[in-house]
């Protein structure tokens, strides 16, 4: 069994990838950074972790760890003409420096591990263009390049992907899909006519981390309902 590092793993897609892990009877350590209920779970140890603070550490880690998924992130769909610099560095720091912190932190124990895995993820948005999607691109669009950059550089020892999914129901998308009539407009614009569950994006996520995909690497797999690819 494997041992994995959940950055996010209290609530959303996180949760779900913390959960399927667990129940693989791999050890799974997963952090939080609000208020949240840590009573133990099997094989599941949960610890608090802000990825904005300027010294993140990892002491309730073991020596050597198999994989690393990074889930923080955030939805600011807004006009182009009223995003703000600091809006843009503040979605930054989240989704592209916090990630970049963890794996620096992590990245020795994950080199003891016989066959690792990091995955990131992205968004349907930033290689599709959408109305209001310019801010979430821009820090997206960051992830795909480390995704790429880090794969070639980590090669043959680490294999790095990243998930693009589209809409999802999860906290983060709550406004969005907040009424029975959001959720049936966002559905239909799928070509599989429905909104994404976390259980879609953990399953793809839980396979990347596996022997399954010993030779996958360097990839943006798209878990989208077919939005990206049919028209």
């Amino acid at each position: 069994m494997g041992t994995y590092l959940i950055i996010g793993g209290s609530s959303g897609i996180g949760a779900e990838i913390t959960k399927g892990l667990a129940a693989e009877k791999h050890n799974v350590y997963a952090t939080f950074n609000r208020s949240f209920d840590v009573s133990a779970k099997e094989n599941t140890y949960y610890s608090h972790l802000n990825v904005l603070d300027t010294n993140i550490q990892f002491d309730f880690l073991p020596a050597e760890l198999d994989g690393l998924v990074y889930c923080p992130g955030s939805i600011n769909l807004m006009p182009f003409r009223r995003i703000k610099p600091e809006d843009l560095i503040e979605d930054f720091e989240l989704q592209v420096v916090g990630a970049v912190k963890v794996i620096q932190a992590v990245l020795p124990r994950l080199k003891k591990a016989a066959a690792p895995s990091i995955v990131l993820f992205s968004s349907v948005a930033a290689q599709n263009g959408f109305n209001f999607h310019a801010q979430v691109a821009a820090s997206k669009g960051a992830i795909e390049g480390i995704t790429k950059a880090l794969s070639a550089e980590l090669a043959p020892t680490i294999r790095v992907n990243a998930i693009a999914p589209s809409l999802t129901q999860t906290p983060l998308s709550e406004r969005l899909l907040n009424t029975t009539s959001k959720i049936e407009a966002n559905a239909e614009r799928h070509p599989l006519k429905r909104i994404g569950q976390p259980t879609d994006i953990a399953e793809t996520a839980r396979f990347l981390l596996s022997d399954k995909a010993s030779w996958i690497t360097g990839q943006i797999i798209g878990v989208d309902g077919g939005i990206s690819a049919i028209k």
